[in-house]
């Protein structure tokens, strides 16, 4: 793997922490049931491309 595959790589994972915790954030705050199942859904994809990505390295 080069080096420039590599940085996009570990941007890639960075964006899938970020984007995982901002779902788990939302999720905390929202009231209504359906919508916190559809935001955990969410987050569970981005961790499953966390590691998928992870899997790489």
């Amino acid at each position: 793997m080069t080096s420039k595959e590599l940085q996009y790589v570990e941007d890639a994972l960075g964006h899938e922490q970020f984007f995982q915790s901002k779902c788990n954030e939302t999720m905390n705050q929202l009231q209504d049931e359906s919508l916190r199942s559809c935001v955990q859904q969410m987050a569970q994809k981005h961790q499953q491309i966390f590691t998928s990505l992870y899997g790489l390295l």
